[in-house]
């Protein structure tokens, strides 16, 4: 189960027309042992949503670390190798198998005859990433538009990755300022050929982005690049509680049929909550009422459904559910049990009748048997239904 929830816009319209694959990569923490995607249709699609693959993969504990992971996700947005015109590095190059695609930029390339060791380097770009560099001709600033596409107004996580190619000139004279559309990224930079990375973790960017490279007033050497990563940061929109999921999750258990919608988190995204469940609002996102009434449902009541406990309203009528009622007296919340028409059998549990709040009880036809608890006989204001079973003595009128 992700810690959180996050959602991105999707568009692979561009990529179609053009024969491409769309691909979209995310970076999260993940606290347990499953995790969910919904790909759902939204206000602009024509066409019902799809996935041709999907992979997960672990990431080493360093990478991206300064991402507050509890609030937060990344989104890739670009990652690109800007020495290189070959194909998309990526594995066995990239031991996390992550996409460095060549850069299109009309700029100068140089090739490098030292490439640094990386398995110290921030985010631990793939050394082939190091071969080439961007560069200018003339001892002057180095422009680049990256990312290629206008940015939507964000906030935005960017690492840069720097090595010279050369161990000849001195390390004096390797300095760098960095700009992002004209506002200081980074001052005096010293890189050597041991390389250096950069990074900011939330940088609030909109439309067309320019990365500036100036060499320090003292500095007698090209500026140069050689990778860099944006991603946008999105924030995580809670996750349905741990006790809920258990409790939903153990219920699906015992049901033959359950909804087939029934995967992920119940209760977000929003829009995509669970056939029959509806849920609180705020931070701590609890399940407030299930109502599968006439699903044709099989199976069995789990007592697990007593952990449910911001339940106001139980509706489970007009099934074939069989079995016990199970003892749901922790429902404190609970204002209504429909268990009608079914198949339930055994007694009825007194201690429905310490439920305060409880205003209806329909169990009506089912194969209920023994006698009708006294806690129920004469509960003020519940109205309660129990006609079409087994009992030892008359139900009430």
């Amino acid at each position: 189960m992700v810690d959180g929830t996050f959602w991105r816009v999707v568009n692979t319209t561009e990529d179609y027309q053009k024969g491409k694959p769309s691909s979209y990569e995310a970076v999260f923490e993940a606290r347990g042992t499953t995790m969910s995607v919904c790909v759902a249709p939204n206000t602009y699609s024509e066409s019902d949503p799809f996935i041709s693959s999907l992979e997960m993969l672990i990431l080493g504990d360093s990478l991206y670390n300064t991402t507050h992971f509890d609030s937060n996700a990344l989104s890739l947005v670009a990652r690109h190798s800007f020495g290189h015109n070959g194909s998309i590095i990526r594995y066995p190059d990239d031991r996390f198998d992550r996409y460095w695609e060549p850069y299109e930029g009309n700029v100068y390339v140089i090739a490098s005859n030292n490439t640094p060791p990386v398995s110290g380097f921030w985010n631990i770009p793939p050394s082939k990433v190091f071969e080439g560099a961007l560069s200018t001709d003339q001892l002057e600033a180095l422009e680049l538009s990256w990312p290629p596409s206008s940015l939507a107004n964000s906030t935005y996580y960017i690492a840069l990755y720097f090595a010279y190619n050369s161990d000849s000139i001195p390390s004096s004279s390797r300095l760098l300022d960095i700009h992002i559309n004209d506002v200081m990224y980074c001052s005096n930079l010293g890189v050597t050929s041991a390389g250096a990375a950069v990074f900011a973790t939330r940088w609030q960017l909109a439309g067309p982005t320019k990365i500036t490279l100036s060499p320090v007033a003292n500095s007698n050497i090209s500026p140069l690049i050689n990778a860099g990563e944006i991603f946008n940061v999105l924030p995580l929109g809670g996750r349905t509680h741990t006790r809920d999921v258990r409790a939903l999750e153990n219920f699906k258990k015992r049901l033959q049929n359950p909804p087939l919608d029934w995967n992920g988190d119940p209760c977000l995204p929003l829009d995509y909550a669970w056939t029959g469940i509806t849920c609180s609002e705020g931070e701590r996102i609890r399940v407030i009422t299930l109502n599968l009434t006439s699903m044709g449902l099989l199976g069995s009541l789990s007592s697990s459904i007593a952990n449910l406990t911001a339940l106001s309203g139980i509706w489970l009528g007009n099934n074939s559910l069989s079995g016990v009622i199970p003892d749901l007296s922790s429902l404190k919340l609970l204002e209504i049990l429909r268990l009608e028409d079914n198949q339930f059998n055994g007694d009825i549990p007194s201690s429905l009748g310490d439920i305060g709040r409880l205003r209806e009880l329909f169990l009506q036809n089912n194969n209920l048997t023994g006698r009708i608890p006294d806690s129920l006989f004469g509960k003020p204001g519940l109205d309660l239904r129990t006609f079409g079973n087994r009992f030892l003595s008359p139900a009430p009128s």
